[in-house]
């Protein structure tokens, strides 16, 4: 039990596959040995777990295909500063039918969980995460390229419209290749047109070197801002306050 990392969940399977059966496991919480984390997973005595241990065993013991993106990504790599030093609502993601357990979904873990089933952009980009390291045990997370889309899929239910342009402006250093196969494969019209007009509108330097012509921005206008203008480019509606 203490070869384990500290501050990460133990599901019950995984304990079971490393020879802690039933019985055992019975034994070790009777005696207060390991706590409950709700059906299905334990904290050692004494650890701090947080969403981070619980993702960490979700992706590494459980091998469910859930990741760590959008604007809680980007806050966790240092990216924007705008954003907050920890995050107060972490955004999760995962395909279609892809459901959390419930030991994770019914804890409280100290932070709002938005968790969305998507098929936004495909899990198989391997490029488009990083392996991000907490000390003794790291989890999956979606790189500053794959992050900005699915923080602008959040736009404006969740996340405000200017914030977001604020922190994807300041992402200087985005790889083109690789935001540009992303903005190519990923499923909203809506999502690619706000990534271009905002990087457009912040001048980023990397914008040069996409191949707008390759990217699918559909047809027709599409509404973000409720009784914002439209622009006359990319065909959304933005704040009125907005520079054309």
């Amino acid at each position: 039990m203490s070869s384990f990392p500290r501050g990460i969940a133990l599901t019950t399977k995984f304990l079971s596959h490393n020879g802690f059966d039933r019985k055992l496991l019975g034994y070790y919480r009777s005696s207060r040995w390991i706590e409950p984390l709700g059906d299905g997973a334990y904290r050692r005595r004494g650890d701090k777990v947080d969403w981070r241990g619980a993702l960490s065993a979700m992706q590494e013991q459980m091998k469910l295909p859930v990741h760590c993106g959008g604007r809680t990504a980007l806050v966790l790599q240092g990216y924007g500063h705008y954003a907050e030093f920890s995050p107060r609502t972490v955004y999760l993601f995962g395909r279609p039918g892809q459901k959390l357990p419930k030991w994770f979904d019914r804890y409280d873990w100290g932070v709002k969980v938005k968790y969305k089933m998507t098929r936004l952009l495909p899990e198989g980009l391997t490029e488009s995460f990083v392996d991000f390291s907490l000390g003794e045990y790291s989890i999956k997370v979606s790189s500053p390229e794959r992050a900005a889309i699915e923080m602008l899929y959040y736009v404006p239910s969740e996340q405000g419209f200017d914030e977001a342009r604020h922190i994807l402006e300041s992402l200087l250093t985005l790889r083109p290749s690789l935001t540009q196969r992303l903005l190519q494969v990923c499923s909203s019209v809506k999502v690619k047109r706000l990534f271009m007009y905002m990087a457009e509108a912040g001048n980023l330097p990397w914008l040069e070197e996409l191949d707008a012509g390759t990217i699918n921005l559909g047809k027709g206008d599409r509404t973000v801002v409720k009784g914002g203008r439209l622009d006359q480019k990319y065909r959304i509606t933005v704040p009125r306050n907005e520079t054309p």
